[in-house]
């Protein structure tokens, strides 16, 4: 397997061209649970350009009813990034003085279960979450501080790297 390069600042072009409206090439989940982790796939894949087409437990999209769950389901794309061993970006569960720019974070709202993702596209200071800034699907936001959403628990997941044959 090859190591390739996942290149933040595309992932960051992408998230600025995107945020605030929809690519027509991908499904917009609003009305179905949210966009928000198709919007942060979307993201990835600009910066990993790789997908791993693994039936039910890869990472890919083909169309709205041809997708991967861990494309547009939080918990599962979680679980893809951290457990990932074959094609396609892999990542860690990070402090978060590790994270940088093309990284995610997901939020808990209740404390118990993760539901929203968002992609990290800017940090102005590393230990304060006002100077974290994300862009975000379902809630549209671009260059919004984490510090703005109410939540219980948050994670963050680093994006080591990315994989192909």
């Amino acid at each position: 397997m090859k190591e390739l390069l996942y290149d933040r600042n595309k992932v960051i072009e992408y998230a600025k061209k995107w945020a605030l409206s929809r690519n027509p090439k991908y499904y917009n989940f609003d009305n179905v649970g949210g966009d928000c982790t198709s919007f942060v796939s979307q993201c990835i894949f600009a910066g990993a350009k790789v997908m791993n087409y693994t039936k039910d437990v890869g990472w890919y999209y083909i169309n709205g009813n041809n997708k991967s769950p861990s494309w547009s389901g939080v918990d599962f794309l979680y679980k893809f990034l951290i457990n990932n061993k074959s094609v396609g970006p892999y990542g860690k569960e990070a402090k978060i003085n590790e994270i940088e720019i093309g990284d995610i974070a997901q939020l808990s709202f209740d404390g118990d279960k993760f539901e929203h993702t968002l992609m990290i596209v800017n940090i102005e200071n590393k230990f304060t979450l006002s100077k974290i800034k994300i862009a975000s699907h379902t809630f549209d936001s671009f260059n919004k501080a984490i510090s703005e959403y109410l939540f219980q628990k948050i994670r963050f997941i680093h994006i080591s790297g990315v994989r192909t044959y």
